[in-house]
């Protein structure tokens, strides 16, 4: 939430700096897209855990919860989850690299540092499919049903 504070304090700065003051700030823009980039890979990994995405399962849901927890189960474990491990690879390559040689935003007039912004990439896709491979562990242990939100399963137990 801290995150949202940042953005939108950001955007109102530079509009009353640009419409009031006549002196857009440079940096504005950079930070708005850094934090909503950030923030929208972060909270990925809350978002599947409390089924906050779109499913389409027209087909599946028709077939038995246990069919239907087997297919998450192969989607989650030999699809969705060596590709994000893949992108999480390379995110956390590029915010490594941009670290040790100190990249700066090249398009940029403020070019700030792009390591932090990198380095959230990689966070966020990480934590993303350390929670399909939990989801999926679940699935597997029928713990799990498809459309289900851990934290209402959560509530309901605790």
């Amino acid at each position: 939430m801290a995150m949202v504070v940042v953005l939108v304090l950001s955007i109102l700065y530079e509009v009353v700096s640009r419409y009031a003051f006549g002196a857009p700030t440079l940096w504005s823009f950079d930070i708005s897209y850094m934090v909503n980039g950030s923030l929208f890979l972060l909270a990925s990994g809350y978002s599947l855990k409390v089924e906050a995405h779109v499913r389409i399962d027209f087909l599946s849901s028709r077939l038995a919860l246990r069919h239907q927890q087997l297919i998450n189960l192969f989607f989650y474990f030999f699809m969705i989850g060596p590709a994000f491990a893949f992108f999480s690879y390379v995110a956390a390559e590029k915010a490594i690299h941009a670290w040790l040689t100190g990249e700066v935003e090249s398009v940029s007039p403020w070019s700030p540092l792009v390591w932090p912004f990198y380095g959230a990439i990689a966070l966020g896709l990480m934590v993303f499919t350390l929670q399909v491979y939990i989801d999926g562990i679940r699935y597997l242990s029928g713990d799990k049903a498809p459309g289900e939100s851990a934290i209402k399963d959560e509530m309901s137990h605790g």
